[in-house]
């Protein structure tokens, strides 16, 4: 590899969530973090050069989003996902999450029903809730080692809701839906008038032998009906540059959530966010792949490693995304009792199941984005909790 994934980066006193944020939420810290989900991988040399050399320039005014952040984002839909896309039909937004309560802001009302399918991403349903909007759930069902959709439950659950926020992929499952199923989905809320908010975040995170598919691109009643939300945060690890966009090709919905943005001049940004878009998206492909081969041998190496040495624990393989949901109900621990094993017994700070709603009970979300010499440390660290 061109690129040296292996190298341990110390990123404590960085003002890290991940890493300084640990004594605050545990209360101690001896716990080795494999949490949020960003990367402890470098962030690649090409954004960093970009934002060096305009740095170089010493006058730090106020920009604005040029020809060339519209520009890469449709070419990099184009070859990567194979999405023919209007560089109109973009707008900025300074992330997903604060686009979610954009979006419930511009197209619901209080009180308005919002259903979301756990388990899955928690701010789905808590941004919502603190939107006064009320949350109803539709629980995916986990057969055969993934989260799958019960069709009919969703048909039932979806009636009177304005909007659903959907995971595409799936966090924390690391599921890619079918275009089978991304239809059905979207012939299902189209009948009951539900608009639909695809979060794409992990799309470039996809895995191989998968292949993304973005939800308005499947038919035409998901094209006039849905808001794509992405990123290249997660997959080229910047997340702290708020660097987010939608991709709404109806045009009356695209105008109508652009008016709601440019109104609180929330679709503004700092230079360094157009910068870095346009940075990963011309110039990033062969780092993603190699980063990609990388996890793909953290998450081999993961699965491999508790068959052989902690077998009462499982794992639902992602099919994208550098998360692990482990399984960890053969234990027969409570989910106090869980969180002392790792916490207590493991030393190690992971994302309880229990956080993304029903259906987490007994699982931990794992972050194999790390040197793997971290991995290594941590599973050893699990070993020893789980067997002791």
């Amino acid at each position: 590899m061109a690129y040296n994934f292996d190298e341990i980066i110390d990123r404590r006193g960085t003002d890290s969530v991940k890493w300084d944020k640990v004594e605050e939420r545990w209360g101690r810290t001896d716990l080795l973090p494999m949490w949020v989900a960003d990367m402890d991988f470098r962030t690649p040399p090409f954004i960093i050069d970009a934002l060096r050399t305009r740095l170089e320039h010493e006058v730090l005014g106020y920009t604005f989003a040029n020809e060339d952040w519209r520009t890469s984002i449709v070419d990099w839909l184009g070859v990567r996902h194979h999405w023919c896309i209007s560089p109109d039909r973009l707008t900025f937004m300074p992330g997903i999450v604060r686009g979610l309560a954009f979006a419930l802001s511009c197209f619901t009302e209080k009180g308005d029903k919002v259903l979301v399918m756990p388990p899955v991403y928690h701010p789905f349903f808590l941004v919502t809730q603190r939107c006064e909007r009320e949350v109803v759930y539709s629980p995916l069902d986990l057969i055969d080692g993934h989260y799958c959709i019960d069709f009919d439950r969703l048909k039932r659950d979806v009636q009177g809701c304005k909007l659903l926020i959907f995971c595409n992929p799936h966090n924390p499952g690391g599921r890619v839906w079918t275009r089978e199923e991304l239809i059905r989905v979207a012939d299902i809320c189209q009948e009951s008038g539900t608009l639909i908010i695809s979060d794409e975040i992990h799309a470039d995170l996809t895995l191989p032998t998968y292949q993304h598919i973005p939800f308005s691109s499947v038919s035409e009643s998901a094209r006039s009906n849905t808001l794509v939300f992405m990123s290249p945060s997660k997959a080229f690890n910047m997340p702290g540059l708020a660097s987010s966009y939608a991709v709404i090709e109806d045009e009356t919905l695209c105008r109508r959530f652009q008016t709601y943005m440019e109104a609180g001049e929330f679709s503004e940004s700092h230079l360094f966010a157009y910068l870095s878009v346009s940075a990963a998206y011309r110039h990033g492909s062969d780092w993603l792949d190699q980063a990609l081969t990388y996890i793909q041998a953290n998450i081999d190496y993961t699965e491999a490693y508790l068959k052989a040495h902690i077998p009462l624990l499982g794992m639902i393989r992602p099919q994208a995304s550098f998360l692990i949901f482990l399984d960890c109900r053969a234990l027969g621990l409570s989910t106090p009792e869980l969180h002392r094993l790792f916490i207590e017994k493991a030393h190690l700070a992971l994302n309880e199941g229990v956080m993304f709603g029903q259906g987490g009970e007994g699982f931990m979300r794992l972050n194999v984005a790390c040197p793997r010499a971290v991995l290594e440390q941590a599973l050893k660290q699990l070993e020893q909790a789980v067997c002791e």
